[in-house]
């Protein structure tokens, strides 16, 4: 059975409110950071290098926040891919605290997209063969 992409992240100063949790923004910078260690760790293609001439925009996203978490916590984040379309993915994700309740899970759609010359376009492209079949390695 394939696995999960998975991170660990130390819940920092920067991330709190002032009633000491996790403000909700972090959570979804966090997610994009899991998806960006993804594409470079798991799928060898970095965003340093990809958004010279593509994309992968975040098209929807539904999140369900279930616990708080706090200064110093170490959250385990999750990635798995439930569906891969032409030239699209529809990802689920988990983060955990230490005592492994969730904090926030939910879904994300990444469109993989071309960027026009002129820069002011963009057009959904489809996944090369490679990328796809890294991608499946992550299908639960």
């Amino acid at each position: 059975m394939n696995q999960p992409f998975t991170k660990q992240e130390k819940i920092r100063f920067k991330h709190i409110d002032y009633a000491g949790i996790v403000f909700y923004p972090r959570f979804l910078e966090m997610l994009n950071d899991l998806v960006e260690d993804w594409f470079e760790e798991a799928l060898e293609r970095p965003f340093s290098k990809m958004h010279e001439t593509n994309g992968i925009p975040t098209v929807d996203l539904k999140v369900q926040f279930k616990n708080a978490a706090r200064i110093g916590e170490i959250l385990t984040k999750q990635l798995w891919v439930n569906e891969l379309k032409t030239s699209s993915i529809i990802c689920g994700f988990k983060f955990t605290n230490q005592k492994e309740n969730t904090v926030l899970e939910g879904e994300v759609t990444l469109v993989n997209v071309k960027i026009q010359e002129d820069r002011q376009s963009i057009k959904a492209e489809p996944f090369s063969e490679e990328i796809k079949n890294k991608i499946t390695k992550y299908k639960i």
